[in-house]
């Protein structure tokens, strides 16, 4: 009878207290959200388990007051489906779902990172120039000015492989959260003989643009990367690249 009094409420709890592990207590909702929504998820976090508090005491002093749990027979069935709720807000806060990784993006269709080709603004001064994959596939793909020719550049992201034993630098790009990110890749030559590294790798690659097709076009896509260093590196914390 306890249990079911004060099963919503620790469901609330529960819940709250996830919420709050992944973004008041550490980066980990950097995997699914963009950082400008982290004051909304710790709000909500602290609201949940708020409410939870408030529910356990509560149903403590309506319980104190009739000396018994009334109706809780009509209920029972009910708060049995509705503990499945505490499965996901458990895993949360216990096993945090990793970031979208190679196998996302393999699903993603290709996608180009602008529409249209025309003159991109100068690099900055300086080699090796730090790119985000988005920047340096824009370039790559349509700029007619040809800024990158020339130019050292430095990219990071993790590996994901082809089918003919091509492997890329892969990032996914996201406007607001996980579940609207598409993909952005670039194709690495020039490593090692000694085979691709292992997919979801995170790696920086440092190389020249190895231009590819006729801008703006299919063959032109995914731009190509003469890679000079490859450096293992740990998940950053924010894994995403934003639009």
């Amino acid at each position: 009878m306890r249990r079911r009094r004060y099963g919503p409420a620790l469901l609330l709890v529960l819940t709250g207290a996830a919420i709050l592990r992944i973004s008041l207590f550490s980066d980990l909702y950097l995997r699914y959200v963009q950082v400008g929504l982290r004051p909304y998820l710790v709000v909500s976090g602290v609201v949940l388990a708020g409410l939870g508090v408030v529910a356990a005491v509560v149903g403590r002093r309506s319980y104190d007051d009739d000396g018994a749990d009334h109706g809780h027979e009509h209920h029972g069935h009910g708060l049995r489906i509705a503990w499945l709720l505490a499965l996901p807000a458990l895993a949360l806060l216990l096993f945090p779902p990793p970031a979208l990784g190679s196998y996302s993006a393999e699903r993603e269709a290709a996608q180009k990172a602008a529409q249209g080709v025309g003159t991109f603004p100068a690099l900055a001064a300086g080699d090796p120039v730090d790119l985000t994959l988005a920047q340096f596939s824009s370039r790559a793909i349509y700029d007619s000015g040809r800024s990158l020719k020339g130019r050292t550049v430095r990219l990071t992201g993790f590996v994901t492989h082809g089918d003919d034993g091509t492997w890329y630098l892969t990032r996914l790009l996201v406007s607001c959260c996980a579940a609207d990110a598409t993909t952005s890749k670039v194709e690495i030559r020039g490593t090692a003989s000694d085979g691709p590294p292992p997919a979801d790798t995170w790696m920086t690659v440092t190389g020249t643009w190895h231009p590819e097709g006729r801008l703006g076009s299919d063959a032109a896509w995914p731009p190509v990367l003469d890679a000079m260093s490859a450096k293992r590196i740990g998940q950053p914390a924010d894994p995403y690249e934003k639009r």
